[in-house]
């Protein structure tokens, strides 16, 4: 049987980092140098494209440089009212999205895929929705001085594995896609490339 290619993670992510380290699957992991906001410019399709693209873009950043790898990429999208939100620059920012998100429903659209060469030989998507509470101006102040160190890099500036739980009253979906990668295709994948045992 052949060896199974190295595995490595287009991204820092510290919430993918864990997701992966978790299930106890061996990758490295290496950011992807990609100018998501030029890739976003003019894009006309649907948000599931979209965080397709992104997610691609990325590994296939990371595969130009190691081919022999096998490459995951991902990306997450916040979608309310048929905008996307980005992450927030700043805290101001964070407080407007959560203040916006605020009494509503809003979907997370997460994708995965797989490169190896700088081709796409494996992409998925997954969607929950999330419905966020009413929630008074002091305790949104007490919960960005709370997360202010973590909620910038994330969409939707909260963190549902940590405080920002109690910003919700219902969460439709996977647990793993909500927190940015849909862990249990993404295994079924890597079993199927042989990469973790069957």
């Amino acid at each position: 049987m052949p060896e199974a290619p190295r595995l490595i993670l287009a991204s820092l992510s510290a919430s993918r980092k864990a997701m992966l380290a978790g299930a106890a699957v061996p990758f490295e992991a290496t950011p992807s140098q990609v100018d998501e906001a030029a890739l976003k410019v003019g894009f006309s399709g649907p948000p599931a494209a979209l965080a397709s693209t992104l997610a691609l873009a990325k590994a296939q950043a990371v595969s130009s440089q190691q081919p022999d790898a096998l490459v995951i990429g991902g990306d997450q999208l916040l979608v309310c009212g048929g905008k996307i939100y980005d992450k927030p620059r700043d805290l101001p920012e964070a407080a407007t999205h959560l203040r916006t998100l605020s009494g509503q429903t809003h979907e997370l659209v997460t994708a995965v895929c797989l490169v190896q060469g700088g081709a796409p030989v494996w992409t998925h998507v997954e969607s929950a929705h999330l419905s966020m509470r009413r929630f008074s101006e002091d305790f949104l102040q007490a919960y960005l001085a709370a997360e202010a160190g973590e909620i910038l890099h994330c969409v939707g500036a909260y963190r549902l594995e940590g405080p920002g739980a109690q910003l919700f009253t219902r969460v439709e979906g996977d647990y793993f896609t909500v927190l940015g990668l849909p862990l249990l295709a993404l295994l079924g994948a890597l079993r199927e490339r042989g990469v973790l045992a069957a």
